[in-house]
């Protein structure tokens, strides 16, 4: 059984020092960890792994550390069906960069979305731009390419897409 766990708090509380010994303690596996900091603020997410009893047992303590550290823990047991879901497609990494416009995100993700392309990860951050006095949006993804969509009509479809938008975009696969 698994579930995933989103930790969002202050940035200066050690509430991953407060968790992970709890997964040891409970006897879960940890399957994936990332955190990151937000403004004054800090999140993680994980993904760990036990049988009923052990994910149980976590559950009951995070919320004591929920509590006691007041951060906000949400959990969410995923559905098993879902595990096959990316078998056929093809990884590829998206990387944009545009002046910060209000909709850049929301743009490329519904771009993306109406060719039932799956984002695995995304990341993005604005930043003053040197040598201009505008600020730059920068975007990584993660994205998982349904094997039937015929590759060079979308990536010719998806140039012409941010050039409308004056985007600077590299689209290519990811190397095993």
């Amino acid at each position: 059984m698994q579930l995933a766990i989103t930790v969002l708090g202050n940035h200066q509380i050690n509430f991953i020092g407060e968790i992970l010994p709890v997964v040891r303690d409970c006897n879960c596996n940890i399957l994936e960890i990332r955190s990151s900091h937000l403004g004054q603020s800090a999140a993680a997410y994980l993904l760990i792994q036990g049988n009923w009893n052990q994910i149980a047992k976590f559950e009951n303590t995070l919320d004591n550390i929920q509590k006691r550290l007041a951060i906000k823990v949400h959990t969410l047991r995923p559905d098993q069906k879902d595990k096959d879901k990316g078998k056929d497609c093809i990884p590829y990494s998206l990387e944009t960069i545009s002046l910060d416009k209000d909709s850049v995100v929301e743009s490329i993700t519904t771009f993306l979305f109406d060719r039932d392309i799956t984002i695995e990860e995304i990341s993005g951050s604005s930043y003053q731009a040197p040598y201009i006095q505008s600020a730059v949006f920068s975007t990584k993804f993660v994205i998982l390419i349904p094997h039937q969509l015929p590759l060079l009509s979308l990536r010719e479809e998806f140039l012409d897409f941010c050039d409308e938008l004056n985007i600077d975009a590299i689209l290519e696969p990811i190397k095993r």
